[in-house]
């Protein structure tokens, strides 16, 4: 089993390189693919600092780096940016793919408890295998200033992933995060079938819930909201996370921007002031 890291496609962007990579995670117990995009280096020891990007239900690695157009700012801003999958794959677990909300492209961001499930940890890869991965296998990147941003089930990751990780990560950001997935159908859904009935399990990977207890956070929360999103009301419940902030006193910009839905042109549109937020976190 090749844990090594294979390069399986590269394609060159604003004067940097998206490439794609293949390895065997023993962390999730099958191949998984990711992305990197490597912005133009200034000279040969350059070390680029990391943007992690968590997609949403249904995504792969492949989403964000075809549709979202980051690439543009992230060259300008030297940030590279990492791109995983959002579930393990080829596990043939009976009812993986089943339904678009659970299994198969939808891992939640979780380590999973349930025994039929044990092997969904995407919780573990992001934080622990995929960082190690990459300080281990690619010189020209600082896994040491990183930060993390995601779409709806991944702005969820990141947020969760950033309040319990903040001496990882120099700042956080989301366009249209599941935001207090105890309190809606698709998170609900998840949690019962990954986590099981304990209640208390589920805050744990909650935002609205967790921010109470990690309140040190330095810099902003930046979210995009569109208002014109269908999942908003029934779904993401952006508002429950905003009240919960401002009761920790924890800075967020929420904005909610008019006319825009749940989609990658809405990604695309305001992608540019996330990359910006990122790389004044890290420093550049």
């Amino acid at each position: 089993m090749e844990t090594k890291p294979t390069e399986i496609s590269s394609s060159k962007m604003f004067g940097g390189f998206n490439k794609r990579f293949k390895h065997f995670s023993p962390t999730l117990g099958c191949s998984m693919t990711f992305h990197i995009f490597f912005p133009p280096s200034p000279s040969p020891s350059h070390k680029f600092p990391v943007l992690y990007w968590l997609s949403g239900l249904t995504c792969t690695d492949e989403n964000f780096i075809i549709k979202s157009g980051a690439q543009r700012a992230a060259s300008a801003d030297g940030v590279a940016l990492v791109a995983p999958d959002t579930s393990p794959r080829g596990l043939n677990v009976e009812g993986e793919a089943d339904s678009w909300d659970f299994g198969v492209g939808a891992g939640f961001y979780l380590n999973a408890t349930q025994e039929k499930w044990k092997n969904w940890c995407m919780y573990d890869y992001v934080v622990k295998e995929l960082p190690k991965l990459l300080s281990e296998n690619f010189s020209q990147l600082d896994t040491s200033k990183a930060s993390i941003s995601g779409h709806s089930m991944g702005g969820h990751g990141a947020l969760t992933i950033y309040l319990k990780n903040l001496n990882k990560y120099k700042s956080v950001s989301a366009f249209a995060p599941i935001a207090n997935p105890i309190n809606c159908p698709w998170g609900q859904k998840a949690f019962t079938n990954y986590l099981g009935s304990n209640k208390a399990e589920w805050e744990e990977y909650d935002a609205t819930s967790l921010i109470s207890k990690y309140k040190n956070v330095s810099a902003t929360i930046l979210i995009d909201q569109g208002e014109d999103d269908n999942f908003v009301q029934e779904q993401l419940l952006p508002h429950k996370f905003e009240e919960a902030c401002r009761s920790a006193n924890v800075p967020l910009l929420l904005r909610l921007q008019p006319g825009y839905d749940h989609s990658y042109f809405f990604i695309s549109t305001f992608i540019d002031d996330h990359i910006r937020h990122h790389a004044q976190a890290l420093n550049l």
